[in-house]
């Protein structure tokens, strides 16, 4: 095989590559799509529902743990008092 006609076959390697990678990038990226997300996406706004009430209040940080907790017996259930 002459040294010309190997040239060929070394540059093909890649410009292959390239154009494999630039297919794929077009294929997943959807680069030669336009699509005007503001324009074709409609969203209709509602009124908010629910209510805003006053649970609890906390003041200050004197209590180190939460009444409870499972720290020391982490596997048994955490026991929620019904109210």
């Amino acid at each position: 095989m002459s040294d010309e006609g190997g040239l060929w076959l070394l540059a093909a390697g890649p410009v292959g590559a390239t154009a494999l990678y630039w297919a794929l990038y077009r294929y997943y990226r959807n680069t030669d799509k336009s699509h005007a997300f503001e324009r074709e996406t409609t969203v209709e706004a509602k009124p908010v529902t629910g209510s805003d009430s006053k649970v609890d209040t906390v003041t200050g940080t004197r209590e180190t743990r939460i009444s409870g907790d499972n720290v020391h017996d982490y596997r048994a259930r955490v026991r929620r008092d019904e109210g």
